[in-house]
C-alpha cells in the first residue's frame, strides 16, 4: 500500500510517500528556520503563510522522488493535531482536497503517533533501499517510549499501533522548548538545541550544578521550568560567557536535563518491566542523550532504539507510517476532518475521527 503522508503542524512542511508502514520512496521537508529565527522563536501566522506557499511544491516533489503521480497513491494520512491550528489547517485541508477528488480513503493521525512510528521506517535517507529494508529491526510490543520535542516530553507505553498508555509527562516547559529557551539567553540563536549540542562536546559538563527536578525516584513525570529559571539568574548574575566558559556552560545545562530524562526512563522501564526503549520526538537527535540512553540500557539491560536524526524531528514519512497501520485496521477518516490545536494521545479502540 503507497501512503502520501502531508505534515504541517509547526514550521516544516512535509510530505512523503511510504510504502507498507516501512519503505520510504520520499521524504520531502521544506523548513522555516530562517524566517522564524530573527524572531528567536515560531510565529504562528508566519508559519501558517509559508505553509500555504509552500504545500504545493513539496507534495510535487515527494512524488516526483518517489517517480509515482497521485494515481499510484492508494490512501492519504495526514497530521491532524496537535499543534498550531493555522498551519495544520494547510495540509489538513490539501488532504482533504485530493482525498475529493480522487476517491481516497484518508486518515487524521496524532502527531506524537507520527513520532512513535518514525522507529519502524527503514532507512536514514530521503528513501529507503532494499538493503535497509531487508536489515531493519523495530522494537516489539509493549515497550517504553521517551519522547521529547520542543512542546511535549513524555514517556509512553507502546502497547501497540495506535495503542498507547503515558506514564509521565513534563509538568510544566518541555526538555526541547528549555533547549531553545536557554540558547536564546545564550545569544546562540534559534533553533538554539544543535547549537548547544555541538559546544558542549568539548565543555565540562560538572561547570555547573543545576538542581535536579523532582528528585523522589518513583516519580516518573518531568519538570524544566526550574532549570530554565536557574540559568536565567545565572546569566544575570555572570553575562554571557564566551569560549571555553560558554561550552562549559552549554555542556552542564545539556548534561542536566539528559540525565532527569534518562533517570527518569531508567525508572519507568524498572516499573513497567519492559525490555525495549525507543527514543523519539526532535530532541532524540541530541547527542549525548542518545548517548547516555544506550549507556543507561547495557547497564540496565534494556535494548534502545533510536531512528536517525533525519526520522527525530517533523516529517511526513512518519505520519505516513502511523496512518497506513490505522488503515489496515480499516479506518477512515470522514471528509469533515478537523484540525485539532489539542488533542489526546490514542488508547485502545481509539480512533481518529472529525470529533
Amino acid at each position: 500500500m503507497l501512503v502520501l503522508g502531508l505534515e504541517s503542524s509547526c514550521d516544516e512542511t512535509a510530505a512523503a510517500v511510504v510504502e507498507d508502514g516501512v519503505r520510504v520512496r520520499s521524504d520531502v521537508i521544506s523548513s522555516q528556520t530562517e524566517v522564524h529565527a530573527r524572531f528567536g522563536g515560531v510565529v504562528p501566522e508566519l508559519a501558517s503563510r509559508h505553509h500555504v506557499l509552500n504545500v504545493m511544491p513539496v507534495l510535487q516533489s515527494a512524488l516526483d522522488e518517489a517517480s509515482v503521480t497521485l494515481d499510484a497513491i492508494d490512501a492519504i494520512a495526514v497530521t491532524r493535531g496537535p499543534g498550531l491550528v493555522g498551519a495544520l489547517l494547510v495540509a489538513v485541508q490539501v488532504a482533504k482536497a485530493i482525498a475529493y477528488a480522487r476517491r481516497l480513503p484518508i486518515v487524521g493521525v496524532h502527531h506524537h503517533e507520527g513520532h512513535l512510528s518514525a522507529v519502524h521506517l527503514a532507512g536514514a535517507g530521503r528513501a529507503s533501499t532494499d538493503e535497509e529494508v531487508a536489515a531493519h529491526r523495530a522494537p516489539s510490543f509493549a515497550h517504553l517510549a521517551l519522547l521529547v520535542s520542543g512542546g511535549h516530553t513524555s514517556l509512553i507505553e507502546v502497547r501497540d499501533h495506535g495503542d498507547y498508555r503515558e506514564l509521565g509527562r513534563t509538568l510544566d516547559d518541555a526538555a526541547g522548548e528549555a533547549f531553545d529557551k536557554v540558547a536564546k539567553l545564550l545569544g546562540l540563536g534559534y533553533p538554539g538545541g544543535a547549537v548547544i549540542d555541538r559546544l558542549a562536546r568539548t565543555g565540562d559538563i560538572h561547570f555547573l550544578k543545576l538542581p535536579r527536578p523532582l528528585p523522589r525516584k518513583e516519580d516518573v513525570n518531568f519538570s524544566f521550568s526550574g532549570m530554565k529559571t536557574w540559568m536565567l539568574n545565572w546569566v544575570q548574575q555572570n553575562g554571557v560567557p564566551a569560549e571555553q566558559k560558554l561550552a562549559d556552560v552549554c555542556a552542564a545545562f545539556q548534561h542536566a536535563v539528559v540525565t532527569s530524562l534518562v533517570s527518569k526512563t531508567r525508572e519507568a522501564v524498572r516499573q513497567s518491566s519492559v525490555q525495549q526503549v525507543q527514543l523519539s520526538g526532535g530532541v532524540a537527535a541530541n547527542s549525548h542523550l542518545r548517548a547516555e540512553l544506550r549507556k543507561a540500557g547495557q547497564e540496565d539491560g534494556f535494548e534502545v532504539f533510536v531512528p536517525p536524526p533525519r526520522r527525530c524531528t517533523d516529517n511526513a514519512a512518519m505520519i505516513a507510517a502511523a496512518g497506513y497501520h490505522r488503515l489496515v485496521r480499516g479506518e477512515r477518516a470522514p471528509l469533515d476532518l478537523r484540525a485539532e490545536a489539542t488533542l489526546p494521545l490514542p488508547s485502545r479502540g481509539a480512533r481518529e475521527s472529525a470529533a
